[in-house]
């Protein structure tokens, strides 16, 4: 098996689901019970989270546990939106988010909230100055994706962060699903970010929404304690747990991981430039990790189950994409429609090999050349 859908999810690692299974079998009282078993389980939950904050740069009372990314956007957004809303109904995003971020967003503005989308530049980064033009007095929340899932434009999250600082009332919340493990991320001037551990190696069903000390929420679930006022339900000591170890190792190494995938991504690039109906739609401005392609003529889900017979995984948009037709983030970029509506995504890490990268090359060309023969 070739697998190339890294950014949909990565395969649990064997430190990782070493540690679930220990804590599974050794640490089995409820963290919020008041004997020795529940004692237990939550001195390793907060040696846990402990050890997060400190690979975060962040304070151990700013993390809040959640089941993943989607449910940490929505409580981020939300949370921000009940909270604050006294202060004003306007928020600022991009058109490169994820579906878990446009949901909430869809929500709030039928609940009166007024979104505005801030312009790209022609390389698809956000623009600073029309950014910076959207903001009014109302506005209470700016949500900007670090790397988007689809196309991997890596956006200038530390800059956002430093102009907002001029707007004390207006938070930002940044969605970092697809940076945390890959690329280094200042998250000084972060207000929220959110992440799941199954990106970087890590277990399914558990995430991480960051809030800092000074910004307050409404909780998405009420009732009951945990680890933070913030979310209730019983937390999860082995997922917890696991997660302090996926990040760790994801972190190690980090620059030299880095370096390896941006290898391979140049090129797995300059080999799909060379075959004719190929338009490539990430660029320089993309971690390396993701290769967003379009094959005209050819239906992307077409060739994705083409591949499937080679026992080659990739994708079409985001796996999560309730959208099966254009793919929103290539048109933001491309304003092309047939790119958009052929769009495939090829998401690479730092176990992926040449040898790999050079079988889906040949594996491609021959389904290619099928596909365009009928």
């Amino acid at each position: 098996m070739i697998y190339l859908d890294y950014s949909a999810t990565s395969p649990v690692s064997d430190e990782v689901l070493d540690t679930y299974i220990k804590v599974c079998m050794n640490y089995s009282g409820n963290p919020n019970s008041l004997h020795k078993l529940g004692f237990e389980a939550n001195r390793i939950i907060d040696d846990a989270t402990n050890q997060i904050a400190e690979l975060l740069k962040i304070k151990p009372s700013e993390i809040i546990y959640t089941s993943g990314a989607s449910e940490s956007n929505n409580t981020a957004i939300k949370g921000i939106a009940k909270m604050y809303q006294n202060r004003g109904k306007h928020i600022i995003t991009t058109n490169l988010e994820h579906s878990s971020v446009y949901g909430p967003l869809s929500f709030l503005q039928s609940q009166g909230f007024e979104v505005d989308f801030v312009n790209l530049t022609k390389d698809g980064m956000v623009d600073l100055d029309h950014l910076e033009k959207l903001i009014r007095d109302d506005t209470i929340l700016v949500s900007i994706a670090a790397v988007n899932s689809e196309i991997g434009l890596r956006q200038p999250i530390e800059a956002i962060g430093k102009l907002l600082k001029k707007y004390p009332k207006c938070l930002f919340h940044s969605d970092l699903t697809q940076s945390i493990g890959k690329c280094d991320i200042d998250l000084t001037d972060v207000d929220l970010a959110s992440f799941s551990a199954h990106k970087f190696f890590g277990m399914k069903g558990v995430g991480v929404l960051i809030k800092k000390e000074n910004v307050n929420i409404e909780p998405l679930i009420h009732g009951g304690k945990s680890t933070t006022k913030f979310r209730s339900g019983t937390p999860s000591t082995p997922l917890i747990v696991s997660t302090s170890k996926a990040l760790r190792l994801a972190l190690s190494n980090l620059d030299r991981k880095y370096e390896y995938v941006k290898g391979l991504w140049f090129y797995l690039k300059d080999e799909l430039s060379k075959i004719d109906n190929v338009i490539i739609n990430s660029n320089s401005e993309c971690i390396p990790h993701i290769l967003n392609f379009s094959v005209l003529k050819v239906k992307p889900e077409t060739m994705l189950h083409a591949l499937e017979k080679d026992n080659i995984y990739i994708s079409t948009q985001s796996a999560c994409s309730d959208n099966i037709s254009k793919s929103r983030a290539v048109f933001a970029v491309t304003l092309n429609e047939e790119i958009s509506l052929h769009s495939l995504r090829v998401s690479i890490s730092y176990l992926t090999t040449k040898e790999e990268i050079d079988e889906f090359i040949k594996c491609f060309k021959i389904r290619l050349k099928e596909l365009m023969m009928r």
